[in-house]
């Protein structure tokens, strides 16, 4: 019976790690719609037009959704650690956590935590 505790504990952590990237990506995207994206998007030759109605409403919100981008990114990555940590416990042929989410959680952080830090830098 504690197997299965530990396994639904697993899915619980993983679905949270992935809902708190989601929205601290998007959240940080908000953020960093209004300077940072268009000066990055226009150097690699990419059109901004698009940005302008993102960076129009999330711009009174901008310290809100500062705030929310990194705790949810912060909270996001202790649930990555406490994966990846568990992962590393279980020995071979355990049933624990994929390397291939654990890699894509891991990017979607590194993203998340990119939009944020150009979307504060570029005020």
């Amino acid at each position: 019976m504690g197997e299965l505790d530990r396994t639904a504990s697993d899915k619980n952590e993983r679905r949270s790690a992935l809902v708190l990237i989601v929205g601290g990506v998007a959240s940080a995207f908000g953020v960093a719609a209004c300077c940072a994206l268009p000066i990055l998007l226009a150097t690699a030759g990419i059109g901004t037009a698009w940005l302008t109605g993102i960076a129009m409403v999330s711009l009174p919100y901008r310290n809100t959704l500062m705030i929310v981008s990194l705790v949810s990114l912060l909270v996001s990555a202790g649930l990555l650690w406490r994966i990846q940590r568990g992962a590393g416990r279980c020995g071979p042929g355990a049933v624990r956590t994929p390397k291939w989410l654990r890699l894509s959680l891991l990017a979607g952080l590194l993203i998340g935590a990119g939009l944020l830090v150009a979307g504060y830098m570029y005020v």
